[in-house]
């Protein structure tokens, strides 16, 4: 579980609080979504968790240990790739998992190469980087982030620069890993549709604080991944989208 317990953050040389002595829990196996205004903090929010930034005051303690620095047990998937361009698919994933130091050689070849072909990248494999489309780039960095077995997985608008297709495709695809792991997710959104697609539950960031918050239960989930046109999808959108007002 990931407490976070008064966390304010302001930028060095800055006046603007960023974060205001925000509280709040992230229960195991959660999938969160965190949503808000362009600005308002919520990758801020989500560096601090993944320790990449640390906070003015407060902290964020997770199972019982207070967060100092980037961890093996909290991996990041960023709008950008982040693959390293001299390295394979496989290498790049292979190489992850290796640094945790969680798995033997062959083990962690297995998970690289049973990641991957979930992901739907089992015949780019031995591609490089550049020789793949950015649909493909991010499914290699989220198979990187599930192989690595971290049980907290940081997302930062993952999708955000993909077409629509490509987007939605890997929408339902970190849907059905997550399930079948268990991990407990953070998703940093702007978008109200992948919000009510994905997570489970729902909050809204706004100066500083958390104003609102809302469970979504799975039939919500799969109404919405169908047809974001029926009632009780429309009802809701329509209520997260007065949260912005």
């Amino acid at each position: 579980m990931i407490n976070i317990r008064n966390l304010s953050f302001s930028y060095p040389r800055s006046d603007k609080v960023v974060l205001d002595k925000l509280n709040m829990y992230v229960f195991d196996g959660e999938f969160l979504c965190v949503i808000g205004h362009s600005g308002c903090g919520k990758s801020t929010l989500l560096r601090l968790v993944a320790g990449l930034d640390l906070p003015t005051e407060g902290e964020i303690v997770v199972d019982e240990k207070k967060i100092s620095g980037p961890s093996i047990d909290r991996s990041v998937v960023f709008q950008q790739y982040s693959l390293f361009p001299w390295m394979s698919v496989r290498e790049n994933v292979v190489f992850a998992v290796h640094k945790t130091g969680r798995f033997t050689k062959e083990e962690g070849e297995e998970r690289a190469e049973y990641f991957l072909t979930k992901a739907g990248l089992a015949h780019v494999m031995k591609d490089f980087p550049y020789q793949l489309s950015g649909g493909m780039r991010q499914r290699t960095a989220i198979a990187r982030a599930l192989a690595m077995d971290s049980p907290y997985l940081l997302l930062d608008e993952p999708f955000g620069a993909l077409d629509t297709k490509i987007k939605k495709e890997l929408q339902i695809l970190l849907q059905n890993l997550w399930k079948e792991t268990g991990k407990t997710v953070i998703f940093v959104t702007h978008d109200l549709e992948e919000a009510l697609l994905l997570g489970n539950r729902i909050v809204f960031l706004d100066e500083g604080h958390i104003k609102k918050g809302k469970k979504i239960g799975e039939q919500i989930n799969s109404c919405c991944c169908k047809e974001l046109g029926q009632a009780d999808c429309m009802a809701l959108k329509e209520e997260l989208a007065g949260w912005f007002k």
